[in-house]
């Protein structure tokens, strides 16, 4: 069946309701004057004209009342807001003027051949500057692997030599560092809290190597849960909470600004679906969430979280499934379906007990169904320092230990 086929869609008019119109088309009013094609074409045109004008009006004098609200409501001044258009138009070329010098691209220098080679370019945002140094926001995967890492201002006036503050995998977020000596100012943040769907976004960054480059759309989502492998073996083990939208992300975008209209700072570019028939969803990490993460690295100069000291892989998982053979060698009571298989044990995990092929199933008696549960657990309900109590389950018998929890040790 094709997909307008009449069992699915008809714009055929039933029989009943063909009556029904017919009824009320015929019912007698009184004598009734025409009007000419003529006379109807330009009643049209007028009622149309009006529509338009006060539909821009509106749009506009919106627009305008909407950046002034947020303007007096943020506390925070920034440069050119008085020159922002009531026109959403206008206010793109605006706010692209107010907020790119604030976005820099970044190149990943890796050693090759005894010799320091451009092995990637991504994008940064200005977001503060202190005692004679700016601090650059990033994802962390722009750096990885780097040897050192250049700073690009968005006019290629200069390339300026970057230091690495810290970074978080996990959330891909990186903070560099850099001399002071009249940068641009930094970029106005917002607050990604109080998005709204169908919200006019902009994303600016060094798309495709090509410099300072500019695209926009709106916001799909406000709020969107991506599934992350972390360490690329194809099992999703984290979950990214994003921003979808579909202003163009491409290649270089990557820790570059998504910018609303008020020329805020809403968003880190981050990624997006590359594959055939799909178009338009990119996804960037919340300002608020990249922020706390970044305030963590500038202080501590990394994220620190409860380290158990488990390698574990699911009981059940879909994308890499255990063996039946597997499966019956851990010896599991038939009520048993889900847990993570304990594949090796070290620091907290191996002086708390825990040994190869266990299978954890709850933690503080919550139940753990994946690795994904285990780590967003630890992340989310527990700090260094606290003891969690493990149960397992080691040749079908149940079992349970505690683990005090440490930081995790530095490469």
């Amino acid at each position: 069946m094709s997909f307008f086929d009449d069992d699915f869609y008809s714009p055929k008019v039933s029989k009943p309701i063909k009556k029904l119109i017919a009824r009320r088309g015929t019912r007698k009013l009184g004598p009734r004057r025409r009007w000419s094609t003529l006379q109807i074409s330009v009643v049209s045109s007028v009622c149309s004209a009006a529509v338009g004008i006060v539909l821009f009006s509106w749009i506009t004098g919106a627009g305008g009342h909407i950046e002034g609200t947020a303007r007096a409501g943020s506390g925070m001044e920034t440069k050119n807001q008085g020159a922002l258009s009531g026109d959403p138009f206008e206010r793109i070329i605006d706010v692209s003027d107010q907020v790119s010098p604030s976005v820099v691209s970044v190149v990943n220098r890796q050693k090759k051949d005894d010799k320091t080679v451009d092995a990637g370019l991504g994008s940064g945002i200005i977001f503060r500057k202190e005692e004679g140094r700016a601090l650059i926001l990033t994802n962390a995967h722009v750096i990885e692997g780097a040897n050192a890492v250049q700073v690009v201002l968005n006019n290629n006036a200069r390339k300026i030599s970057a230091t690495v503050v810290g970074k978080d995998h996990t959330t891909d977020i990186a903070v560099l560092s850099v001399e002071d000596d009249n940068l641009p100012e930094a970029a106005v943040l917002g607050d990604s809290s109080k998005l709204r769907r169908g919200e006019m976004v902009l994303a600016i960054g060094n798309a495709l190597g090509l410099g300072d480059s500019l695209s926009y759309g709106i916001i799909s989502k406000t709020l969107q849960v991506v599934p992350v492998s972390l360490n690329g073996d194809g099992t999703y083990d984290w979950e990214a909470e994003v921003i979808q939208t579909d202003a163009a992300i491409n290649e270089g975008n990557s820790g570059g600004a998504l910018v609303n209209l008020q020329g805020q700072v809403i968003g880190v570019n981050s990624m997006k679906i590359a594959d055939v028939g799909v178009e338009g969803i990119g996804f960037a990490i919340p300002i608020n969430q990249a922020m706390k993460i970044a305030n963590e690295i500038i202080q501590e100069g990394r994220v620190i979280r409860a380290y158990m000291g488990v390698y574990t892989i699911d009981l059940n998982n879909e994308y890499a499934p255990i063996t039946e053979e597997q499966r019956k060698s851990l010896k599991l009571p038939s009520s048993v379906k889900d847990g993570v298989i304990v594949m090796e044990a070290s620091g907290p995990s191996e002086a708390g007990g825990l040994e190869l092929n266990d299978v954890i199933v709850k933690l503080d008696n919550e139940e753990i169904a994946s690795t994904l549960d285990l780590r967003k657990y630890l992340y989310e309900h527990k700090k260094v320092g606290d003891t969690i109590l493990v149960s397992y389950y080691r040749e079908g018998k149940g079992m349970t230990t505690e683990v005090k929890l440490t930081d995790r040790p530095q490469e």
